[in-house]
């Protein structure tokens, strides 16, 4: 049987955006579906048929293959045709939660979500430290409140020496069914909550919650080279799930405040080193600061301009989990001295008169080009 176009299937072009694909095969679904049509095979072949031609079309990887090789591109090695290649059962789930949300259709599939998710929250606790802490690593014991287990109940909710009873209005399932013309809409139990049981004596020291308020402290460890907005998790310490479920966890949000000297982006540091005008002139050897505590000593070349920049390799940051360090980029800046003493005055007025055009090629170079810009 040759396998028609996925796209005259579903009756789009090949332009058709992604809701456009979808409104198709919804509609298309709501018409062929076995509910509506009970033993027409035909109907059943025209559903199987949308929903393959559907699967493909809107997964934009799946899509892009099929526009490239058609049908070939799902063919298995001995080159089957029909529906022997679309996994049916495992993907009509997947395709019904896109197209139709929380619905179901008969009885032919329970919803995938069942009970709900049981596992307690996350939670989330700031944590400011210096730049010295984030290049160091430091231990820090961080206090919270959460909610923990019930020890009264043990998390059951119920009181001691009784139990949960099914739900009556969903009969323990945790979903109920209602029919509305073709179609059987499943929704969670607004009784239980899609629990499933209810409790009828409750706890006394949580009062059915089959949880607690609890303060806690735990000890974390902040490793080197966290930068700012690094995000620490901390498993299990977050609150208590319910009915058995698992604990959340607990996220450290780190903040790095600013520093003194340091400017950081990623692993390399950055600061302005200001020197005298004789030192920029002459050249000097300087010892300069290190985020390490220590001191490093650089070497000015004489005649060093205001703005450049020296490199130490290996003096940034720490690489976060990796044993390697970034640069520590150091921007000379040469001070002008805003009081002069008489001498001064005297001694550098004489070294203008000395100076020629040699010795200042920018300023040079500069003029000459302004000399030939006002002879325009």
């Amino acid at each position: 049987m040759t396998k028609r176009d996925y796209y005259e299937v579903l009756g789009v072009s090949k332009s058709a955006s992604k809701d456009e694909i979808k409104k198709a095969y919804r509609k298309l679904a709501l018409k062929y579906h076995p509910d509506k049509n009970k033993g027409d095979k035909a109907a059943e072949e025209k559903f199987k048929e949308g929903s393959e031609a559907y699967h493909v079309l809107s997964d934009d990887k799946r899509k892009n293959n099929y526009d490239q090789f058609g049908h070939a591109a799902f063919q298995g090695g001995g080159g089957q045709s029909g529906f022997g290649n679309f996994d049916f059962s495992s993907s009509f789930s997947d395709i019904f939660e896109d197209v139709f949300g929380d619905f179901g259709f008969g009885g032919s599939s329970q919803s995938r979500r069942g009970r709900r998710n049981n596992r307690g929250n996350d939670l989330r606790y700031d944590i400011s430290i210096d730049l010295d802490d984030a290049f160091k690593g430091k231990e820090e014991k961080i206090n919270y409140t959460t909610y923990k287990k019930c020890k009264t109940c043990s998390g059951s909710g119920a009181r001691p020496g009784s139990t949960p009873t099914a739900c009556s209005y969903c009969s323990g399932q945790g979903r109920v069914r209602s029919n509305q013309g073709f179609f059987t809409i499943q929704q969670t139990c607004p009784e239980c909550s899609g629990e499933g049981e209810q409790i009828s004596n409750p706890c006394n020291s949580c009062s059915g919650a089959g949880k607690t308020q609890s303060n806690e402290s735990v000890s974390v460890k902040i490793p080197k080279g966290v930068d700012d907005g690094t995000r620490i998790r901390i498993a299990g310490k977050g609150e208590a799930g319910t009915k058995g479920g698992s604990s959340g966890d607990l996220y450290l949000f780190v903040s790095v405040e600013p520093h003194d000297i340091f400017k950081r982006s990623e692993e390399n540091l950055f600061y302005e080193l200001p020197i005298s005008i004789a030192d920029a002139a002459l050249g000097a050897n300087v010892e300069v600061p290190s985020i390490d505590g220590g001191k490093t000593k650089i070497k000015i070349p004489s005649g060093t301009q205001s703005g450049k920049q020296l490199r130490l390799r290996g003096k940034g940051m720490p690489v976060l989990k990796r044993n390697l360090f970034g640069d520590l980029y150091i921007r000379v800046v040469t001070e002008v001295p805003t009081s002069l003493t008489k001498k001064q005055k005297e001694l550098l007025s004489e070294f203008k008169d000395l100076e020629d055009n040699k010795s200042n090629p920018l300023i040079k170079s500069f003029f000459d080009k302004a000399k030939k810009f006002w002879k325009q």
